[in-house]
């Protein structure tokens, strides 16, 4: 590789990542707005995807500078945003487990927000961890329902006991 190239290389590596790992507050306000208008339920699972990532990007700068009102007030919107989301995915497409698009999405990402929350709560300082732990078992309630809705449980069949013939030949 010449002189130029590997400066190049080394130059995007070191710029992309930058632009990859920043989410500012305005790509957050941009989309929440998108969020709050879009009208087909898997679209929007799907768009929470984004929002929840800037999102939590967001909370873990919070974290660094240890302004955790702002993790918390950060934190219950996305709670608020997918309960928003599962809600209309309820209401558009009821049986999860035959139409799982949307809800697996939605499911992948309340569980890695429920991770986040758990590592910010070993940090948090005690004032703030009341409304943290309720986010908490509010996201782990959701991750709960959205594995029941894509994975029920169904009622083992039980098969009709069959008679004994004693054998070839043997009438009962």
């Amino acid at each position: 590789m010449s002189r130029w190239g590997a400066s190049l290389l080394a130059i995007l590596v070191a710029i992309i990542p930058i632009g990859i790992i920043r989410a500012k507050p305005d790509d957050v306000n941009t989309l929440q707005a998108r969020f709050d208008r879009e009208g087909n339920s898997v679209h929007k699972a799907k768009l929470l995807e984004k929002l929840g990532d800037a999102q939590l990007e967001l909370t873990r700068r919070a974290s660094q500078a240890n302004d955790f009102k702002t993790i918390g007030f950060v934190m219950e919107k996305y709670r608020d945003n997918a309960r928003a989301a599962i809600e209309a995915l309820k209401k558009d497409h009821r049986d999860a487990e035959h139409h799982t698009s949307g809800y697996k999405q939605l499911q992948i990402h309340v569980h890695k927000s429920l991770r986040e929350v758990d590592e910010t709560l070993v940090v948090a300082p005690d004032e703030f961890r009341p409304p943290l732990e309720v986010v908490r078992r509010d996201l782990a309630n959701m991750d709960d329902e959205l594995l029941e809705l894509l994975f029920p449980r169904h009622p083992v069949e039980k098969k009709p006991a069959r008679k004994n013939s004693g054998g070839p030949g043997v009438s009962p």
